[in-house]
């Protein structure tokens, strides 16, 4: 039933595209922000913006649509060049140009209306583990202006939360937390 009643609430996506249309993810309107606790006393925020991926989306059964996701680990921004630095020594990732943080959805699961839960693997420091993402779509419909116009475009956002530890960068934990909150907003267009 749950299916159903997000396939209604995706009519307008519906009238543009057929079973399990391809979208690309806009790269200027798509970011992965990640927050943690520093020694207690205040919330650190970091982000990724400008990566690649698309979106398999089935309007007439979002359950079987599917996400792939990857960005460049050095793609990191945290606002102060020393911590990106630190983030990018043996210390947690010892990165290089090459390394890529990668998610691959496995399942969907419609849970409400526009919701679902994606379930997926994240691959980050050569580690892959199983992950969940609280997914929303804001919004689906065609591109209302510029060279876009028309462009049939859907926008998410979801939430998780990581333990670094079980990505083997649990560096100076609890001091930083092991837990991260992960929060991620996306649009993506129809690709031609």
């Amino acid at each position: 039933m749950k299916t159903l009643v997000l396939a209604a609430a995706l009519a307008a996506t519906a009238s543009f595209a057929s079973a399990a249309d391809k979208y690309v993810l806009d790269a200027s309107h798509s970011q992965v922000l990640f927050s943690y606790n520093h020694l207690g006393f205040s919330t650190t925020f970091g982000m990724f913006s400008g990566f690649e991926g698309e979106i398999m989306f089935d309007a007439e059964n979002p359950a079987g649509s599917s996400v792939a996701v990857s960005m460049p680990t050095m793609s990191m921004f945290t606002g102060w060049e020393d911590r990106e630095t630190h983030f990018m020594s043996e210390d947690f990732f010892g990165a290089t140009d090459e390394d890529m943080i990668s998610f691959t959805s496995s399942s969907i699961e419609v849970t409400g209306e526009n919701t679902a839960k994606i379930t997926g693997d994240l691959t980050m420091n050569d580690v892959t583990k199983p992950v969940v993402l609280d997914a929303v779509l804001n919004k689906s419909g065609p591109y209302p202006f510029g060279p876009k116009q028309g462009t049939p475009t859907l926008g998410f956002d979801a939430t998780t939360t990581l333990l670094r530890s079980d990505f083997e960068l649990g560096a100076f934990a609890p001091a930083v937390s092991d837990e991260v909150t992960v929060q991620i907003s996306i649009e993506a267009l129809q690709a031609e």
